[in-house]
């Protein structure tokens, strides 16, 4: 099949489709450096100007044995997402992925690059076919649906590899646009696990349930 070849006119008339957008100046993430680095991904990703070269620049510097990766996001451009999940799932480090809030469309599937994915209580994540604008008759745009459905096939990939299942079938859900709240991600293999100030107070919770059973083992059982 043909490929569409303008992809970059047709991001640039993107761009300047209309006065009201405006080139980004900052990247789509930020990164604070420490014993584990992290990174926040809290904006759309990619598009316009701003794309995901600083991402993975900053990933590809990265010494340290552990990387925290922090998603809220609605999503973005899909190749700057690939980009940027490349970056994290080739790194040695260990990656613990924390979905602060939502990480939805593209940024659903770079939250897969973590060896462990986290989910706020609150949470929630949401994946559908891939989108995009298109300009040509009726050849162009028969091209371009071609385009989506074999990019979609990508992306239901990365749900499969993680969570397992036929990609045929995460391309069903992704077709009919799912969202999922913090445990039903975790039910469907999307997350490990869902994080809430419960999680933070068990360790204590532990060892105040062995400093009782020491207790009652000293007074011969007495509860």
């Amino acid at each position: 099949m043909r490929q569409p070849n303008n992809l970059c006119a047709l991001r640039a008339a993107w761009r300047n489709a209309s006065d009201d957008i405006k080139p980004r100046e900052t990247p789509c993430f930020r990164m604070e450096d420490g014993e584990v680095p992290k990174l926040y991904v809290y904006d759309v990703i990619g598009g316009w100007d701003n794309d995901s070269a600083d991402f993975v620049k900053a990933v590809h510097a990265i010494k340290s044995p552990a990387i925290d990766m922090h998603i809220n996001s609605p999503g973005g451009f899909v190749y700057d997402a690939v980009a940027m999940f490349e970056a994290v799932k080739s790194h040695p480090a260990r990656v613990t992925t924390h979905i602060d809030g939502l990480a939805a469309s593209a940024a659903s599937f770079l939250a897969m690059a973590g060896d462990t994915v986290e989910i706020a209580k609150g949470g929630r994540m949401m994946i559908h076919d891939a989108q995009g604008v298109v300009m040509g008759g009726p050849a162009e745009m028969r091209e371009y649906a071609d385009l989506f459905d074999e990019v979609s096939n990508d992306i239901a990939g990365y749900y499969a590899d993680r969570a397992g299942g036929a990609s045929s079938t995460w391309r069903k859900a992704m077709t009919a646009t799912t969202w999922y709240s913090a445990q039903q991600a975790v039910d469907a293999g999307l997350a490990d696990r869902v994080t809430d100030k419960k999680t933070k107070s068990e360790p204590e919770n532990r060892a105040s349930q062995l400093i009782r059973a020491r207790a009652r083992v000293a007074l011969g059982g007495v509860n």
